[in-house]
């Protein structure tokens, strides 16, 4: 069996406190002297670090998945976002990635024994963590080798501007800006990280830098979003994975799609 360390911290100068994460090691890590694939596991708005563990039983699959050689043996890392989307701030208080790739892979890659090359890393995530996946991929390829994107919170401009005034103050008004209606919420922020615009801002070449897997239950609201990801890639002839599967927007389709995302990503590590 794996190890799991459920809280582990890094200290942050760009987020001004300690950001907490989650580690499951593969079984053979406190054995072996050799270096290990990453993948970086993103969890959902109103989780933590713990969300994967906890609910996803991912360090359970992980060991099965390894066990009967359908994963390579991996490191699984998995942050504490909070509420950020895992993006900067429309005001530079809380600027997530920059938090990510600047701090915390480094720290991540200096702590354990990791490839250190974007052919052995990898990310995945559901909902505002599939948001984060494909957001962290599309603008940042030279840093992960494919993305595995589960219910991802991926919306249109029109349906970004549509959401309540009351969602909005829960839920986007610190990441994107408060009191915002209609189109003020079509603002940089959102233009900076809207799935759906950056795959239509990149060619063809460039987004084939990473491997795409994309999964979203048949009865989840966020299948409008996904579906359009899928055309849109499908337009600029880019090959990837599209799954819609029977099931909500629930643990157990999380749980039920975690091993085919890892496989996918872990076939990416092994040499064709």
């Amino acid at each position: 069996m794996g190890k799991v360390i459920e809280e582990q911290n890094v200290k942050s100068d760009i987020l001004r406190h300690n950001v907490k994460y989650a580690i499951y090691l593969p079984a053979d890590y406190e054995t072996s002297n050799r270096t290990y694939p990453v993948v970086y596991l993103l969890h959902g708005y109103g989780d933590d670090q713990t969300g994967w563990l906890q609910f996803g039983e991912v360090n359970r699959y992980a060991d099965k998945a390894i066990a009967e050689g359908k994963i390579p043996p991996m490191i699984i890392v998995m942050p504490d976002a909070q509420t950020t989307f895992y993006i900067n701030s429309y005001d530079g208080k809380r600027n997530y990635e920059d938090f990510f790739f600047k701090e915390f892979i480094p720290t991540i890659e200096k702590e354990y024994r990791t490839k250190t090359t974007k052919q052995y890393r990898g990310v995945a995530g559901l909902s505002m963590g599939g948001f984060g996946t494909m957001v962290y991929s599309l603008k940042h390829p030279d840093m992960f080798v494919a993305a595995a994107a589960l219910s991802a919170g991926i919306r249109t401009d029109e349906d970004f501007a549509g959401v309540t005034d009351a969602r909005w103050a829960e839920v986007y008004s610190k990441v994107f800006g408060p009191n915002l209606k209609g189109a003020e919420r079509l603002n940089d922020t959102w233009k900076a990280n809207s799935v759906l615009g950056l795959v239509q801002s990149k060619t063809t070449d460039d987004l084939n830098d990473v491997r795409y897997w994309i999964d979203c239950g048949d009865d989840d609201a966020l299948s409008k979003g996904n579906s359009l990801l899928h055309i849109a890639l499908m337009e600029k002839k880019v090959p990837h994975e599209f799954r819609i599967r029977d099931g909500a927007h629930t643990w157990t389709y999380w749980r039920t799609g975690i091993v085919d995302a890892l496989e996918f990503i872990g076939d990416s590590f092994r040499q064709k």
